[in-house]
């Protein structure tokens, strides 16, 4: 999952745009899970702050490479292609209501930008998205 504030980077503009550098990550374990990152790879893309839900599918494009807005060159980004909006946004409240998604890293460790979400969790956001 990739989280993003919509008044910054908004699923629209991930929708305009086609593909997308997802950069400016600037945490370790942040940068860790878009390094896991493999073409092909499914993402949910979530709005935090504002209406934190949700309300895309993207693809990654591009595995990781040095992020071109990072003066120090420490930090990376991903290309990521949109796949498909959701029917039906997921709301954080929703998510936190279901016992299934118990675990699920966009709850314990919600400050993070891109968090991992396992099979069963996919599955269970998706259904809950109308996928």
């Amino acid at each position: 999952m990739v989280k993003s504030e919509p008044d910054a980077f908004s699923w629209d503009q991930q929708v305009a745009n086609g593909v997308e550098p997802w950069t400016g990550v600037r945490n370790a374990q942040a940068a860790a899970n878009l390094r896991a990152m493999r073409r092909g790879d499914l993402a949910f893309f979530y709005h935090s702050n504002i209406g934190k839900e949700v309300v895309g599918v993207v693809e990654v494009a591009r595995e990781a490479y040095p992020d071109p807005t990072d003066e120090t060159g420490r930090w990376i980004c991903v290309d990521m292609r949109t796949a498909r909006p959701v029917p039906r946004p997921v709301t954080l409240a929703a998510m936190k209501a279901e016992p299934r998604l118990d675990g699920l890293a966009l709850i314990r460790q919600s400050r993070l930008s891109v968090v991992p979400v396992s099979a069963e969790h996919w599955a269970v956001i998706s259904s809950m998205a109308g996928l």
